[in-house]
């Protein structure tokens, strides 16, 4: 029995036979693309369990393909691999739609260990009903589809990770969440994000569902301890 289908986007021989051959020792399908358009193409006609992404790609970079990937509704998970360690990258990656990020050189197990966790927490978001529709901010989010639809009406496209942390806040019966909070409940990686992370996509969701972002009155600041939602 399959462990599951990867598809692997890398263009360095070495790591990627290296990558390719412990997966399939693990049991794991994979799909080996050397260059992120055609990753891109394979992942919106077939479906994956998981997508391991190498940063610095020929032509598209990792970056540029994970958002490719989440604006053709692709919500297959995400692990970036990358020799690049400082936190900006790791936020802009994160906003972008990747779901986890390994730094090269790593442990095989590790990746192993990383890509099995993102398929349980992929299957388990995949349980949600599709008649899952969270009321927040004057409108809805439908959990099935990932898409917003403000107090006017309009539709709006939402990464998962987008839409996960509307309906935590949504759901959270007033508490105030801290970031790690958040990043535990949202990410629920062991290697979290930065928390600056948490931040930064507040502040995208208050554009959506706020009627002045910049005094909001439903995503609230507790200082000093997170975040609160109000009706």
């Amino acid at each position: 029995m399959s462990a599951g289908r990867a598809l692997l986007v890398e263009d360095d021989e070495l790591i990627g036979t290296m990558v390719e051959l412990n997966l399939r020792h693990h049991g794991f399908e994979v799909q080996w693309c050397r260059a992120a358009e055609p990753a891109v193409d394979e992942a919106r006609e077939r479906p994956f369990d998981v997508i391991l992404m190498d940063l610095m790609l020929p032509g598209m970079d990792g970056r540029a393909a994970a958002r490719a990937l989440r604006r053709a509704g692709v919500g297959t998970p995400v692990l970036m691999m990358t020799v690049r360690d400082e936190t900006p990258t790791k936020v802009a990656a994160f906003e972008d739609g990747v779901d986890d990020y390994l730094t090269k050189p790593f442990d095989m197990d590790e990746l192993v260990a990383r890509v099995k966790a993102l398929i349980r927490r992929g299957h388990a978001a995949g349980e949600i009903p599709s008649s899952a529709r969270v009321s927040v901010g004057g409108g809805e989010l439908n959990l099935d589809t990932l898409e917003f639809r403000d107090a006017h009406g309009r539709p709006h496209a939402l990464t998962e990770k987008e839409a996960q942390l509307l309906a935590l806040l949504a759901r959270s019966g007033g508490r105030t969440l801290s970031r790690t909070d958040i990043l535990e409940e949202v990410w629920g990686m062991e290697v979290l994000p930065p928390e600056r992370t948490v931040d930064n996509f507040i502040l995208r969701l208050r554009r959506l569902i706020e009627p002045d972002p910049e005094t909001p009155a439903h995503i609230v600041t507790v200082r000093g301890r997170g975040y609160r939602y109000h009706r």
